[in-house]
């Protein structure tokens, strides 16, 4: 009776992000009220772009041709090469950058990396600072714009950044591409519609000074970016989504790279929900801190390459139970089965069949279920490194 107990509790705690995915996915579908564009980009005081990097001499060049041109009078392009092997901070430097060279393996992180730039900038403070990945290319208005909503909102602003697949990739990518637009255009659209805030996605996010100042960064958590947003929501500061500028990194191309990045999200994921998603939930009640609440609540829709797995655990195991009478496991993890799935589809019915074309259901599908178990045993596999450059060579 009590495996019966434990997988009723199961099947309910599966319940609780399948619901905020379905919520999030609704709201999603119709337009949201109050974000409205700002007209055309204008001068909206000064910015220090901070670029951490480590090793990324390849891959932030092309981030820094597509900043350089953006720059108005009196803002500063920064770069952070950190714990860096190659010449990164030369390579920086000779594009145009302020280069700034940290050292410090006893502290690894990007969450250094940043509180870093923040403690050089204090001598001559920007009125904002914009963070951006070493690998992720923009397009030409975003600096202009999330500065100009920064400050209408004075609150801290992200930008919508999308994953993608490289050219000619497996329809593994593919997937893993509808997946990331889910998690960082669909979900926030809907909490943006639902006149909530929304996570923090660790590039193209503007803060206000005074916000960033006394932000708590210097971490080597694994998903610094979810921490963040939690830690800013709590003190009043949560973001606002802006999705009408957008920031891209392609998916590594090798397997080994591709398996890295997933086990950092996924380890780094479960870490905040298993240390930090109580202590915030706790302070939402406690507070009456609504957008605080949306977010810890979001924070629990856990990444699919694991959340998939789970659900499916959770039906097996029902089923199983199933045959010697027992109902109410079954019952509890169908629906979450069925209103995820739902979710699924009506994301990629409204926003995903250019990434995954309906001809490539099928084969995606059968991809996706033949690594399902896979996808599982990343979380319990040897912890994964606090900072590492993605591998993105073009061979495993």
């Amino acid at each position: 009776m009590w495996l019966v107990i434990l997988l009723v509790v199961f099947a309910s705690a599966l319940a609780v992000p399948s619901l905020v995915l379905f919520v999030e996915t609704l709201a999603a579908l119709n337009p949201y009220r109050d974000l409205l564009r700002t007209g055309p980009p204008s001068s909206a005081g000064t910015v220090a772009i901070v670029i951490p990097a480590h090793n990324e001499s390849v891959g932030v060049l092309p981030t820094l041709s597509d900043l350089r041109p953006q720059l108005q009078e009196g803002d500063r392009l920064l770069v952070v090469a950190d714990n860096c092997t190659d010449d990164t901070a030369e390579v920086a430097a000779h594009a145009g950058a302020e280069t700034l060279v940290r050292n410090d393996l006893s502290k690894i992180g990007k969450g250094y990396a940043l509180a870093h730039a923040i403690a050089h900038l204090r001598d001559a403070p920007p009125e904002f600072v914009l963070f951006v990945d070493a690998d992720c290319r923009v397009q030409d208005d975003v600096v202009p714009r999330l500065k100009q909503m920064s400050a209408r909102t004075k609150r801290p602003v992200q930008a919508c950044f999308l994953m993608v697949a490289p050219s000619k990739a497996a329809v593994d990518h593919r997937v893993a591409e509808f997946f990331w637009l889910i998690r960082n255009w669909v979900r926030p659209l809907g909490l943006a519609g639902l006149g909530f805030p929304v996570q923090l996605m660790g590039t193209g996010m503007i803060f206000p000074w005074h916000v960033i100042l006394k932000a708590p960064l210097a971490h080597g958590n694994l998903v610094e970016d979810l921490k963040l947003g939690l830690d800013l929501a709590a003190d009043g500061h949560a973001p606002a989504f802006y999705p009408f500028v957008v920031g891209t990194s392609e998916f590594p191309m090798t397997k080994k790279g591709t398996d890295s990045q997933r086990q950092r999200w996924i380890q780094g994921h479960i870490s905040v929900i298993a240390g930090l998603i109580p202590k915030y939930l706790l302070r939402a009640l406690l507070t009456c801190n609504a957008g605080l609440l949306a977010l810890t609540l979001d924070a629990l829709v856990l990444p699919f390459s694991l959340f998939l797995p789970l659900l499916a655990l959770s039906l097996v195991a029902s089923l199983a139970f199933l045959l010697l009478g027992f109902t109410t496991p079954a019952i509890i993890s169908a629906a979450n089965i069925l209103i995820v799935a739902l979710a699924l589809v009506l994301s990629w019915l409204k926003f995903g069949r250019e990434v995954l074309p309906a001809r490539e259901v099928g084969s995606a599908a059968a991809s996706l279920i033949k690594r399902l178990t896979f996808y599982g045993r990343l979380y319990f596999g040897r912890k994964a490194s606090s900072w590492i450059r993605t591998d993105r060579s073009e061979k495993d």
